[in-house]
């Protein structure tokens, strides 16, 4: 290789090298650094101050929110100055993450510390730390497990739902008359708030002494017509308020599946001789397992936290025969201002509730996959 075609290369490989305009990746990362070492440090000061160790001062958490938002904006200029172009892109995501985190992640701990602590807003004494005292009350209060167990059967009812509402979006598919007037019919109720159909149905409509359902129950025969006297007879009046209200969201997501089925299949199976039920027994049903999964699914979330209805119907009686976990923890705000632990409750069921989507995830997932 001639010695003139070397400074040639040196220079090629130098603008290679060099950083693109605008980067300056060892400024960028001197600034995430510093500003996660003074966020570090204003966390352990905060966190020192919050379990009483050492009187710093600190008489809120306003001080690690400025350092967040400190961290947050050296987060965003690091990585323009690392990445160039490619942290432009990703500052534009970047707020989104640190609001989640802001507003999701960091409440979620900092409920995890409450949690943990003794803190009643009707006492003088304040916020202490008192170890697992509130998991032990928790693991023997009968009223937590007894909310559980209801919970039990309400998500179990999502079933009964389903089959209501997989029902109604089979009538709407039909070529009845009247169709568009029964699709808006049945989507009524869930364009009413769960608070109002409470005081609607549960508070007029069911009231034992002049409400039209307790009339037509006498008039039937029935001479104490008490819709939530018995715990049995109240979970089941629960049971049926929020299918009232829940059942058109299943529907729609069904209907909405039927109308995507292709009509060749079905034209073809009736071409066959198969019946109606042979019909949605082998064709329908089976491509309207993944939105059937869908609905179930969505629909056990939202029933996990039931709690309106109950709050304003029964208060979670008789002795607690309607109550979830989620009425169970507002009342124990409410009504003990017991808020560590209201909180150590909420992030047990909380807990719960991921292990228990989770679970119910990998079943759907797998049985798809044994029936596809």
């Amino acid at each position: 290789m001639s010695h003139s075609t070397m400074p040639v290369q040196n220079q090629a490989f130098a603008i290679r090298t060099r950083a693109p305009a605008g980067r300056n990746p060892a400024l960028g990362r001197l600034l995430l650094v510093a500003a996660s070492i003074v966020s570090l440090v204003v966390l352990a000061l905060q966190s020192v101050d919050a379990f009483a160790l050492l009187p710093i001062g600190f008489h809120s958490w306003r001080p690690l929110l400025f350092a967040y938002l400190l961290w947050s904006a050296a987060l965003g200029a690091a990585q323009i100055l690392i990445r160039g172009e490619a942290g432009e892109r990703a500052a534009f995501v970047l707020p989104a993450v640190l609001f989640t985190v802001a507003m999701v992640i960091f409440p979620t701990f900092f409920g995890l510390y409450i949690a943990f602590t003794d803190w009643n807003l009707s006492a003088v004494e304040g916020r202490r730390f008192n170890g697992l005292d509130n998991l032990r009350t928790l693991l023997a209060d009968a009223y937590f497990w007894n909310a559980l167990l209801n919970m039990a059967y309400y998500v179990l009812a999502v079933l009964v739902q389903y089959a209501i509402a997989f029902g109604l979006a089979l009538l709407l598919n039909a070529e009845i008359k009247a169709r568009k007037f029964f699709r808006v019919a049945f989507l009524l109720p869930l364009m009413l708030s769960p608070v109002a159909v409470s005081w609607m149905i549960g508070k007029s409509l069911m009231e034992y002494r002049f409400g039209p359902a307790a009339t037509l129950a006498r008039y039937l025969g029935w001479d104490n017509p008490a819709f939530f006297s018995t715990p049995w007879l109240a979970r089941l009046s629960i049971m049926v308020m929020d299918a009232w209200v829940s059942i058109p969201f299943m529907m729609v997501l069904l209907l909405a599946g039927l109308q995507a089925l292709p009509a060749e299949i079905k034209e073809a199976a009736r071409v066959d001789g198969a019946t109606g039920w042979q019909s949605f027994k082998e064709i329908t049903f089976p491509l309207m397992l993944p939105v059937s999964m869908t609905a179930l699914i969505l629909r056990i979330i939202f029933e996990l936290k039931l709690a309106d209805i109950v709050i304003n119907v029964t208060a979670g009686g008789p002795g607690g025969a309607t109550d979830t976990v989620s009425s169970f923890i507002f009342r124990e705000y409410r009504d003990r201002s017991n808020v560590g632990y209201g909180t150590m409750l909420a992030e047990v069921y909380l807990v719960i509730i991921i292990v228990f989507v989770a679970l119910i995830l990998k079943w759907a997932s797998r049985w798809m996959q044994r029936t596809n």
